[in-house]
């Protein structure tokens, strides 16, 4: 049952993890203008993204130092699922 449970986790831990990228490209797209928010879906997606991101990411741009032109909490955010995940993985094994 807990195993199920930890793969669970770490199933959900990848999905944020792929979702991020996802808002950190779409985020890199709209500030290039090549794509904008006029379009119905990509505003819909931004939205849905920035709305389970942003109170996420919010405190980690606090601590990080600013870098105006490239947002790195993403990155960081990243860094911290992926250690996340590492230590669930261990967890699992120590489990077995």
């Amino acid at each position: 049952m807990l195993l199920t449970l930890l793969d669970i986790i770490a199933y959900v831990l990848d999905l944020m993890s792929t979702l991020l990228i996802v808002y950190l490209v779409l985020g890199l797209l709209i500030s290039f203008n090549v794509v904008n928010l006029h379009n119905q879906f990509v505003a819909a997606v931004w939205r849905g993204l920035s709305a389970l991101f942003e109170p996420v990411l919010a405190p980690i741009r606090r601590v990080l130092p600013d870098t105006r032109p490239l947002d790195l909490s993403p990155m960081a955010l990243i860094v911290l699922i992926n250690i996340a995940g590492i230590v669930l993985s261990h967890t699992s094994r120590a489990i077995q």
